[in-house]
C-alpha cells in the first residue's frame, strides 16, 4: 500500500494539491484560497521539468505574490513538495525564480527564507557530486543564493536589487573605516560566487554552435540576467569603496585588495563581453563595457573618471507575453494603401488619367512649379520617415511574432507531456487494477485453503477422540492384568507346599508375567507419546485457525477497500480520458495556427538570411580594415621604438666620449656608490628583457619597453661614469681592468640598442652580453671595497665607545687650550693684532662648541639607533653584525677628534705670528668634512621620523656655519695684517725698483713651479692615503696574490 501510495504522488499530475479544500468558504477566506490557487498554478508552470527558460510572466506573478502576502509562504509551501533533489533541471529552474524574488520580491522573502539555508546547502553539497549536467550548475547557484542570504543578513541595509545612492552606501559604513574595510571583503565573496556561476555556465556551453537560440541554451543562459545586474552594481560599489579606503588607509594596506579587484576586475570585463556578443541577451538586456584599464586607486582624482556601469533592460524586453500579435501581411496591405493615398493626394486625378499630358504643366508658370517641386520634396521626405516608421515596426511585430512562436512552441511541448502523462496515468491504472485481480484471486485461494484447514482440524479432532478412546482400552486392560496377577499370586502361596511339584509351572507363569509387563508399560509409553503429540498437534491447529480467520476477516476488508478504489480510479480514468481528447482538440486547433506562424516565419527567415548575408560582407570590409590598422599601428610603435634606442645609444655613446675628456679625470668615486649602480642596472636589465618579450608577443605595444630602454641608457652611462670615476682612486691595475670593462658594457649596450632598431634583428635582441660586463664591474667593486678593521668582531662595541669618548675629550681639551691662548693674547698682545686674534680665537671657540653640540647628538642618536636595532641581542652583538657601519663610525670620531687638535696647533701658531693663515682654513675645512662623515655614518641606520636625526642634522649645520665663521674670520685677520705690513716704495731708486721686480718675477716662477710640483704631491698623497686606509682597514694590497 505504501509503494501504491508513493506511486500516485509521483504520477504526472503537474498540480501538486496543496491547497485544502473548504467548504462553503466566501470573503476574505475564499480571496485566500482564490490566490493560493493561483500562486500554485504560477509557481508549477514556472519551476517545471522542461529545459525551456522561465517564462516572465509566470515569475512576475510569484513576485507579485510575494507583495501581495508579503512574504514567502505560500512560495515556500509549493516548493517543498517539489522533488527538487531529484531533477536537476527543475533545481535549476527553483533557482532562477528564488534569486528574483530575493532582488525584486517583497523584503520578508529574505526572513522567511532564512530558515531553509541549512536545506539549501545539503542540497548544494549533493548536486556537487555529479559532474555533468547541470549538477555543478546547480551546487555553484545555491551557494550563490546562500552567500547573498548571508550578506543581506549581515547588511540589512542593501536592498535585494541592491540599488543604493551614494549617501547610502555611506551610512551602511557608519563612517568607520573598519566597517568599510569588512563591507569590502564582504563584496568581493559575494562577486566572486557571481563569477563562478557566470564562468560554469559558459563553460557549460558549446560555444561553437549558436546555443543562445536554442530552447536548452536559453534556460542556462536566462539566470545570467540577474547575475549581470548584481555584478555591476557590486562591482560599482567596491570600486567606490576602495577609493575611500585609499583615502584613510595606506596602500600597502590595501596590496590584497587591489590584487583581488584587478583578478575580479579581467573576469567581470570578459564575460561582459562575450555576453553582449550571444544574440539571446541582445533583445533583452543591454550589457554594459568596462573600461579599458581598471581604476588607478593610488591616486584620488581618478574617483572622478569612474564611470557607474548601467544595465538597461527594454521595455519590450520585459514583458514580451503582454504585447498584442498582428498580421503582416494586412500590415503591408494597409502601409501600400497609405502610400497609394499620399501619391492620388499630391499629384492628383489629372496625373493619373491623362500622365502624358504635358500642355497643362507648360501652362503653369515657373513659381508654381517651384512651390510644387517643394511641396512634393516635403511630402516625399514625409513618406520616407512613414516607410521607415512602418519597417521599423515591422521588424518589431516580427520579433514579437517569434517571441509568440517560442511560446506556443513552449506550450505545445507542455501538452505533449501532459498528454504523455495522461497516457502513463492511465497504463498505471491499468496495471494497479491487475494487481488488485491478483489480489482478489489470492483472497480467494486463502478462503479455500482455509476451509482445507478447517476440514484437516476435524479429521484431527476425530482422530483424537479415536486415539483415546484406544487408550482407556489398553488402561482397561492393564487393570485386567493386575487383578490376575494378584489372584495367580495368591494361587502360589496356596500352593506353595506343592512348589517342587509345580516348579515347572511356576517359571512359566513368571515368564509370562514379565512379557506381560514388559508389554504394558511398552504400550503404555507408546500411548502416552502418542496422546502429547495429539495435544500438541491440536494446539496448533487452534492457534493456525485463529491466524487464517484473523488474515480473512482482513483480506476481505481490504477487497472492500479495493473495490471501493477500484471505483474510483475508474472514475477519474473516464475524467482523465475526457480531458486527453479535450487536449487533443486543442492542440489540433494550435497546429492549425503553428503552421500559419510557420509560414510567417519562413517569409521573415528569408528576409533575416538578406540582412545576414550583408552584415557578413560588412563585418568582413571591417575586418580587413582593422588588420590594416594593426599593422599601420605595430609599425608606429616600432618607429617609437627605434626612436627610443636610437636616443639611449647616443647617451651611451657620449657618456663613453666622456671617459676620455680632461675635466672627468679630476672625478672620484666610491666602490660601494659603484655597486649600488651595477645592481640598479642588472636589475634594469631583468625588467628590460620581460618587456622585451611582451613586446614580442604583442607588436602594437611598446608601453613597457620604452620606459625600460630609457631607464637602461641612464643606468648604464652612469655605471661607466662612475666606474671611470673609482678607476681614478683605485690601484693601477684594478683601475685599468674596471676601465676596460667599463667600455666593453658600453660597447655591448650600444651593439644591444643598434639590433632593437633593426626590424629583422629586433626579435634575436639579447642583453646577455652587457649583463656579463655589469658582473665582472661588480666583482672588480667588490674588490676595492674596504675589508673592515683589523679588530675582533667582540671588540667593535667597546671601540666606538672608546673613540666617541676619545673624540670628545679631544673637543674638551682643545676648546680648554684655545681659551689660555685667548687670555694671553689678551695680555700680550695690542691694537690690530689684538682683535685679529680674538676674532680667531672667538671663532675657534664657537666652532669647538658646535662640534661638541653635534658629538653629542650623534650619541643620542647611535643610542637610538642600537636600542631600535638590536631586538634581543646586546649592544656589542649589533655592533658585530654591523660591523660595516661601526667601522665607518669609528673612523669619522678619530677624524673629528684629529681635526679639532690640529686646528688647535695652527691656531697657536697663528697667534704667536708663526703660522699662516691659510692653515687655520684648511683645518676648519677639514673639521668640516669629518664632521660631515660623522652625521653621514650615524643617519644610514636612523629612521627618517627621528627627534635625534633632526637635532643631529641641526648640529651639523650648526657646525657648517661655525667653519664658515672660522674662515671668515682668518680672511678678515689676514687682510688687516697683510694692509699694516704693505710695502713702501716712495724712497726707493729705478734701479732698485727693476732689481725688486726681477726679484719678484723669479718668486712667482719659482712659486708656480712649487705650486705645480705641490699640487702632483697632492694627488700621489691622496692615492697612498687612499692604499694606507685600504690596508688600515683589512683590504688587500695588490700583487700580494
Amino acid at each position: 500500500m505504501d509503494r501504491v501510495s508513493s506511486s500516485m504522488r509521483q504520477a504526472a499530475n503537474p498540480l501538486p494539491r496543496v491547497l485544502s479544500r473548504r467548504a462553503g468558504g466566501s470573503g476574505p477566506e475564499a480571496e485566500r484560497e482564490s490566490f493560493e490557487r493561483a500562486q500554485t498554478v504560477s509557481i508549477n508552470k514556472a519551476i517545471n521539468t522542461q529545459e525551456v527558460a522561465v517564462k516572465e510572466k509566470h515569475a512576475r506573478t510569484c513576485i507579485l505574490g510575494t507583495h501581495h502576502e508579503k512574504g514567502a509562504q505560500t512560495f515556500w509551501s509549493v516548493v517543498n513538495r517539489l522533488p527538487l533533489s531529484g531533477n536537476a533541471v527543475l533545481c535549476w529552474k527553483f533557482c532562477h525564480v528564488f534569486h528574483k524574488l530575493l532582488r525584486d520580491g517583497h523584503s520578508n522573502v529574505l526572513k522567511d527564507s532564512v530558515r531553509y539555508k541549512n536545506e539549501l546547502s545539503d542540497m548544494s553539497r549533493m548536486w556537487g557530486h555529479l559532474s555533468e549536467g547541470y549538477g555543478q550548475l546547480c551546487s555553484i547557484y545555491l551557494k550563490l543564493l546562500r552567500t547573498k542570504m548571508e550578506f543581506h543578513t549581515k547588511n540589512p541595509r542593501f536592498p535585494g536589487n541592491l540599488q543604493m545612492s551614494d549617501r547610502q552606501l555611506d551610512e551602511a559604513g557608519e563612517n568607520d573605516v573598519n566597517n568599510f574595510f569588512q563591507l569590502t571583503v564582504e563584496m568581493f565573496d559575494y562577486l566572486e560566487c557571481e563569477l563562478n556561476l557566470f564562468q560554469t555556465v559558459f563553460s557549460s556551453l558549446d560555444m561553437s554552435r549558436s546555443v543562445s537560440v536554442t530552447a536548452a541554451g536559453q534556460c542556462r543562459l536566462a539566470p545570467l540576467i540577474q547575475v549581470i545586474l548584481d555584478c555591476s552594481h557590486l562591482y560599482d560599489y567596491t570600486v567606490k569603496l576602495l577609493f575611500k579606503l585609499h583615502s584613510c588607509l595606506p596602500a600597502d594596506t590595501l596590496q590584497g585588495h587591489r590584487d583581488r579587484f584587478l583578478e575580479q576586475f579581467r573576469k567581470l570585463k570578459d564575460l561582459f563581453y562575450r555576453s553582449s556578443n550571444l544574440q539571446y541577451f541582445k533583445r533583452l538586456i543591454q550589457i554594459p563595457q568596462l573600461p579599458e584599464n581598471p581604476p588607478n586607486f593610488l591616486r584620488a582624482s581618478a574617483l572622478s573618471e569612474h564611470i557607474s556601469p548601467v544595465v538597461v533592460i527594454p521595455a519590450e524586453a520585459s514583458s514580451p507575453d503582454s504585447e498584442p500579435i498582428t498580421d503582416l501581411v494586412e500590415m503591408e496591405t494597409a502601409s501600400q494603401s497609405l502610400f497609394d493615398n499620399k501619391f492620388d493626394d499630391i499629384f492628383g486625378s489629372s496625373f493619373s488619367s491623362d500622365p502624358f499630358n504635358f500642355n497643362s504643366q507648360n501652362g503653369m508658370n515657373k513659381d508654381d512649379k517651384d512651390r510644387l517641386i517643394e511641396q512634393l520634396y516635403r511630402e516625399i521626405g514625409a513618406l520616407k520617415e512613414e516607410l521607415e516608421s512602418f519597417k521599423a515596426e515591422s521588424e518589431r511585430r516580427g520579433l514579437q511574432l517569434r517571441g509568440r512562436i517560442s511560446e506556443l512552441e513552449a506550450e505545445l511541448a507542455e501538452q505533449r507531456h501532459l498528454k504523455q502523462q495522461a497516457l502513463d496515468d492511465s497504463e498505471f491504472l491499468r496495471t494497479e487494477l491487475e494487481e488488485l485481480k491478483k489480489q482478489r484471486e489470492d483472497t480467494e485461494k486463502a478462503q479455500r485453503s482455509l476451509t482445507e484447514i478447517e476440514r484437516r482440524a476435524q479429521a484431527n479432532e476425530q482422530r483424537y477422540s479415536k486415539l483415546k478412546e484406544k487408550y482407556s482400552e489398553l488402561v482397561q486392560n492393564h487393570a485386567d492384568l493386575l487383578r490376575k496377577n494378584a489372584e495367580v499370586t495368591k494361587q502360589v502361596t496356596v500352593a506353595r507346599q506343592a512348589q517342587g511339584d509345580v516348579e515347572r509351572e511356576k517359571k512359566e507363569l513368571e515368564d509370562s508375567f514379565q512379557r506381560v509387563s514388559e508389554q504394558s508399560q511398552r504400550k503404555s509409553q507408546e500411548q502416552a507419546e502418542v496422546l502429547e503429540t495429539l495435544k500438541q498437534e491440536l494446539a496448533a491447529s487452534k492457534q493456525e485457525l485463529q491466524v487464517l480467520q484473523g488474515t480473512l476477516e482482513t483480506t476481505i476488508q481490504v477487497g472492500a477497500e479495493q473495490n471501493t478504489r477500484i471505483a474510483g480510479l475508474e472514475q477519474e480514468r473516464d475524467s482523465l480520458s475526457h480531458a486527453a481528447e479535450q487536449r487533443s482538440k486543442e492542440m489540433a486547433a494550435l497546429q492549425a495556427e503553428l503552421q500559419q506562424l510557420r509560414d510567417a516565419l519562413s517569409s521573415e527567415k528569408e528576409s533575416s538570411r538578406k540582412e545576414r548575408e550583408t552584415l557578413q560582407t560588412q563585418l568582413q570590409d571591417k575586418e580587413s580594415a582593422e588588420r590594416t590598422l594593426q599593422q599601420r599601428r605595430a609599425e608606429e610603435q616600432f618607429a617609437l621604438l627605434q626612436g627610443s634606442a636610437r636616443e639611449a645609444e647616443r647617451m651611451v655613446q657620449d657618456a663613453l666620449s666622456r671617459l676620455e675628456d680632461p675635466a672627468h679625470i679630476s672625478c672620484t668615486g666610491s666602490a660601494d656608490y659603484l655597486l649600488s649602480r651595477t645592481s640598479a642596472a642588472s636589475e634594469c636589465i631583468e625588467r628590460l628583457q620581460d618587456a622585451h618579450s611582451k613586446y614580442l608577443t604583442n607588436r602594437t605595444d611598446v608601453s613597457t619597453v620604452l620606459p625600460c630602454v630609457a631607464l637602461f641608457a641612464h643606468l648604464i652611462s652612469d655605471t661607466i661614469l662612475q666606474g671611470s670615476a673609482t678607476s681614478h682612486m683605485a690601484p693601477m691595475e684594478p683601475a685599468d681592468r674596471l676601465l676596460e670593462t667599463c667600455k666593453q658594457c658600453g660597447s655591448e649596450a650600444i651593439s644591444y640598442l643598434s639590433s632593437l632598431q633593426d626590424p629583422g634583428s629586433v626579435a634575436s635582441a639579447n642583453c646577455t652580453a652587457v649583463t656579463n660586463c655589469l658582473h665582472r664591474i661588480s666583482a672588480i667593486g667588490e674588490e676595492l671595497r674596504p675589508r673592515g678593521l683589523d679588530v675582533e668582531q667582540e671588540e667593535l662595541g667597546d671601540l666606538v665607545d672608546k673613540e666617541m669618548a676619545a673624540t670628545s675629550a679631544a673637543i674638551e681639551t682643545a676648546a680648554a687650550r684655545i681659551e689660555e691662548m685667548l687670555s694671553k693674547a689678551r695680555a700680550g698682545d695690542t691694537g690690530v693684532k689684538l682683535e685679529v686674534n680674538e676674532r680667531i680665537l672667538g671663532s675657534c671657540t664657537g666652532l669647538m662648541q658646535a662640534i661638541q653640540v653635534l658629538v653629542l647628538a650623534s650619541k643620542d642618536l647611535q643610542r637610538e639607533i642600537v636600542e631600535s636595532g638590536r631586538g634581543a641581542a646586546s649592544p656589542k652583538e649589533f655592533y658585530a653584525k654591523n660591523s660595516r657601519w661601526t667601522e665607518g663610525l669609528i673612523s669619522a670620531s678619530k677624524a673629528v677628534g684629529w681635526g679639532a687638535t690640529v686646528m688647535v696647533d695652527a691656531a697657536d701658531l697663528v697667534v704667536q705670528g708663526k703660522g699662516k693663515f691659510e692653515e687655520l682654513m684648511v683645518c676648519s675645512h677639514e673639521i668640516a668634512a669629518s664632521t660631515a662623515q660623522l652625521v653621514a655614518a650615524s643617519k644610514v641606520k636612523a629612521d627618517k621620523d627621528s627627534s635625534n636625526l633632526s637635532k643631529l642634522q641641526q648640529a651639523s649645520r650648526g657646525v657648517n656655519q661655525a667653519t664658515a665663521g672660522v674662515v671668515a674670520s682668518t680672511k678678515s685677520g689676514k687682510s688687516q695684517i697683510e694692509e699694516k705690513d704693505s710695502m713702501d716704495f716712495s724712497s726707493m731708486t729705478l734701479t732698485q725698483i727693476k732689481r725688486q721686480e726681477m726679484d719678484s718675477q723669479v718668486r712667482v716662477l719659482e712659486l708656480e713651479n712649487q705650486l705645480q710640483k705641490e699640487r702632483q704631491k697632492l694627488g700621489e698623497l691622496r692615492k697612498k692615503h687612499y692604499e694606507l686606509a685600504g690596508v688600515a682597514e683589512g683590504w688587500e694590497e695588490d700583487g700580494t696574490d
